[in-house]
């Protein structure tokens, strides 16, 4: 089972940019795809999660209504829409693959995810 994450970049204050997160290695119809989130000095945050099997997001409230997450099944693929980003978005960005998707569970904890991605870098200049 492998993630791949792509997307992030340098962007000024109020820009926008698209993580995105192909997932590979498994069969599994219901499971889901998370972003966390890593910033210098602050705890790991659980940014986003997206069911596969029927599209329910979950937003933190730090970036709901700037944020939009959205999955492409066929490739295992989730994307994570930031708009109006700003210098605190400024983190390591990871994606968590959770192949027991469950509509009940706390999904900002670490512990429901089976694997990670490497990360990628989203900085956000002021």
């Amino acid at each position: 089972v492998q993630l791949v994450e792509s997307g992030g970049g340098l962007v000024q204050a109020g820009g926008s940019l698209r993580l995105s997160c192909v997932a590979s290695g498994f069969s599994d119809d219901d499971y889901a795809i998370a972003w966390f989130r890593k910033a210098p000095g602050k705890d790991l945050e659980g940014v986003a999660q997206i069911s596969m099997s029927d599209g329910s997001p979950r937003y933190v409230d730090s970036v709901k209504g700037r944020s939009t997450i959205a999955r492409d099944n066929a490739k295992k693929a989730a994307f994570l829409q930031m708009d109006s980003l700003k210098p605190e978005d400024t983190a390591l960005y990871y994606c968590l693959l959770d192949l027991h998707y469950s509509s009940n569970y706390n999904w900002k904890a670490i512990t429901v995810y089976d694997l990670w991605g490497k990360g990628t870098q989203l900085t956000v200049s002021s």
